[in-house]
């Protein structure tokens, strides 16, 4: 279902055919989604896209979702000329206005659905969903469920951990997308029930894609027999460009074909990375797109790459894994947080021991000696296979019957 949104208007949903009330259960998603960007915005499309032919759904999206101040980016909104899905939504949620979490609670009331499904991965968005939690009617109040991205962010600090415990203060149950949060979440769920799946393989961006590796290599300057390395996504430290960069300057002692291709916005000074890529003498080996990178472009990074690096220092899953899989595309990445869980080791990726360059560096030897031998691409499509997001819709069921 594909609706314009151009002017990031609120859409309504068209009104539902006699048979789509016979649909169960009703469901009431709280999050973001088109018009804005970012993996939380894609994952919700997702897990829209997955539950509307068997079950009726309303999606509840944010009016405001960041002060100007506050966001580390250029833009929350997606600004790609190329959507592969827009959901109908009401966009009623303001991460600062109290007036909103009334409207959006009154709204849910009315809809009077069966779950109440609000996605969780930032604790500057607790007291929201504290407020829309509390104006919601008693029998509302029993059909709360959260979908926890996270438990607390990445950079957590105590105010962190207290707006955790304020967001999630009304959830009746919880899913979990990795077994890392499964396990941090115990101490905040008490007893109510935690469900677990998984990430879905974001495979729209093959799509559109007709660029064959020639051409997507030559865009950025790369040869055919060089070894690309990968490094997709926004830029923060956690996610350690830094320690890759390190690597790359250590697997360039021994061979002088591998090469480094970074795309993604910085949410940090970029100067940083620079002053490093001139300290390591690499700068000849790297290329560096600091930008935000639209559907459309999205293919041509994957296409013109050997394997995706993740060299995390903490993580609990990663939507640039799903999303290399969904191009067939290996993985090195660090055993940190939920991320080890995602690959099987020596078929579709490689797991390193700790985020340092000198594991990482070894962790790339190690795929290129078994690029040769290994069908990585036969393994990832056996392990898409076998997401757990597919059986998304048996979780949502059994909710409901946990609320009803």
């Amino acid at each position: 279902m594909i609706l314009s949104n151009e002017n990031h208007e609120n859409t309504l949903p068209k009104p539902y055919p006699i048979f789509a009330v016979m649909k169960t259960p009703h469901i009431v998603l709280l999050g973001p989604t088109y018009p804005y960007r970012g993996g939380n915005a894609l994952f919700m499309t997702f897990l829209y896209e997955a539950l509307e032919d068997k079950h009726r759904i309303e999606f509840i999206n944010f009016k405001m979702m960041y002060p100007a101040l506050l966001f580390p980016g250029t833009t929350p909104y997606d600004v790609s000329e190329e959507h592969f899905q827009k959901v109908p939504s009401q966009r009623l949620m303001h991460s600062l206005n109290p007036i909103s979490w009334w409207q959006t609670a009154r709204t849910i009331n009315r809809l009077d659905p069966d779950i109440i499904a609000f996605d969780w991965y930032q604790p500057f968005f607790g007291p929201m969903f504290y407020g829309i939690g509390f104006f919601l009617n008693r029998r509302m109040k029993q059909r709360v469920f959260f979908i926890t991205e996270n438990v607390i962010s990445h950079e957590s600090r105590w105010i962190d951990k207290f707006l955790t415990r304020l967001g999630l203060r009304w959830a009746k149950a919880f899913l979990t997308l990795s077994k890392k949060v499964e396990e941090d979440i115990q101490s905040l769920a008490k007893g109510r029930p935690v469900f677990r799946s998984e990430l879905p393989i974001y495979g729209w961006y093959t799509r559109s894609s007709d660029q064959q590796l020639p051409s997507a290599r030559s865009e950025f300057d790369l040869g055919q027999e060089e070894k690309v390395l990968l490094f997709f996504g926004y830029i923060r430290h956690y996610k350690g460009l830094d320690i890759l960069m390190e690597a790359l300057a250590i697997l360039l002692r021994m061979d002088p074909t591998y090469r480094l291709l970074v795309a993604g916005e910085s949410y940090e000074d970029e100067t940083q990375y620079v002053e490093l890529i001139d300290k390591l003498g690499i700068k000849d080996q790297v290329r560096f797109r600091n930008e935000f990178i639209p559907n459309e472009k999205v293919s041509r990074y994957f296409e013109a790459c050997d394997v995706v690096v993740l060299p995390y220092r903490s993580a609990t899953q990663s939507g640039i894994l799903n999303m290399a899989y969904g191009f067939e595309k290996p993985v090195v990445i660090t055993d940190v947080g939920g991320l080890g869980e995602f690959v099987d080791k020596g078929k579709t990726g490689i797991v390193v021991d700790e985020p340092t360059p000198e594991a990482v560096a070894k962790g790339i030897q190690e795929y290129t000696s078994l690029r040769d031998s290994t069908d990585f691409a036969l393994h990832i499509r056996e392990r898409v296979e076998g997401n757990s997001f597919n059986q998304i819709q048996d979780i949502f069921m059994e909710v409901h019957e946990l609320f009803h």
